[in-house]
């Protein structure tokens, strides 16, 4: 089994504390040892970009820290390698880790599609269009209320990311923007760390006809592990919890267009049962004593991404 993570915020965290991927260290949630006993075959790498640097040095912030994820990769000898094509899919296994790397606000485009083409060439395969504000592609969640959706800048993102090859990540979008970027797609879209607005009315949770919608576009949600998404009282949220949005997940959208978003580094509190990277295949046990058949949390575990990418990045 592989399992593939969809969204986790720890290379902003090893920049600006100065650590390394190579070491534990309590203050985090994931490094190279915590993935290896995780299983772990891909993690999804997103780079978030601070109040601070919008509108302005978004793009800059990125590249600071894009460069501190080099370093650690030349300390490691040139590991944890990167996944950028549908050839690399085919090496993504359960005992060495691999990173996807995204870019959690299209803030760093700072309006310039030629932007979006620099970032593909440096590696970036996902693009999470907004953060919760507007910016210069859309409205976020927090904006919900003005019925924004894509501006026309941000119709352009869309198509070109789906000319390069690059994931498109809604979460986080208001819904209008959601349904526009699906009416105009040509590839399968994720909302990469998302749960279920049904079980918690939260405005970053995915209503009932969003996951039907990213269902019939071949796309893929990944459920968040945020305890403030998962239930009333975020200090008594458990693991359960997480199954019980995974789980009507999969009765809304279908067994292939389910998987996990862990927020991992990028959240405050977690789950009792899961406390970091280490725990994710007790997962597969619980879905596996509920009676899931090997095929069913194969795919929620990490198939549907991988099969959602093979689908959307370049041949090599």
């Amino acid at each position: 089994m592989i399992i593939v993570d969809g969204h986790c915020d720890t290379l902003l965290k090893l920049f600006k504390n100065k650590h390394s991927f190579w070491e534990y260290n309590e203050d985090r949630h994931l490094d190279w040892l915590r993935l290896k006993k995780g299983q772990v075959g891909l993690q999804f790498m997103s780079i978030y970009i601070e109040p601070q640097y919008k509108p302005f040095g978004s793009l800059s912030r990125v590249l600071e820290v894009l460069d501190y994820f080099h370093q650690q990769q030349r300390e490691g000898y040139g590991f944890p390698l990167t996944v950028t094509s549908k050839k690399d899919l085919l090496d993504v296994n359960s005992s060495e880790p691999r990173v996807l790397l995204a870019i959690e606000g299209g803030e760093a485009l700072e309006g310039k599609l030629s932007n979006l083409r620099i970032l593909f060439k440096l590696g970036f395969r996902s693009l999470t269009l907004t953060w919760n504000q507007r910016n210069q592609i859309a409205d976020g969640v927090w904006e919900k209320d003005t019925g924004g959706g894509l501006t026309n800048f941000g119709r352009e993102v869309v198509k070109e990311m789906n000319s390069l090859g690059m994931l498109i990540d809604v979460s986080h979008l208001a819904e209008r923007g959601f349904w526009e970027v699906l009416s105009l797609s040509t590839q399968p879209i994720a909302a990469t760390h998302s749960s279920c607005y049904s079980l918690h009315q939260h405005p970053r949770n995915l209503t009932d006809a969003q996951l039907q919608a990213l269902a019939k576009k071949q796309g893929i949600v990944g459920i968040n592990f945020y305890p403030h998404f998962l239930g009333e009282n975020p200090y008594n949220i458990t693991i359960e919890d997480v199954l019980r949005h995974l789980i009507h997940a999969v009765e809304v959208a279908g067994i292939d267009h389910v998987g996990l978003g862990s927020d991992f580094d990028g959240i405050e509190l977690t789950p009792q049962g899961l406390s970091d990277g280490t725990y994710l295949p007790c997962l597969a046990n619980r879905l596996a004593r509920l009676g899931w058949k090997d095929e069913e949390i194969k795919k929620v575990m990490g198939g549907n991404y991988l099969r959602v990418l093979q689908q959307i990045l370049p041949e090599e």
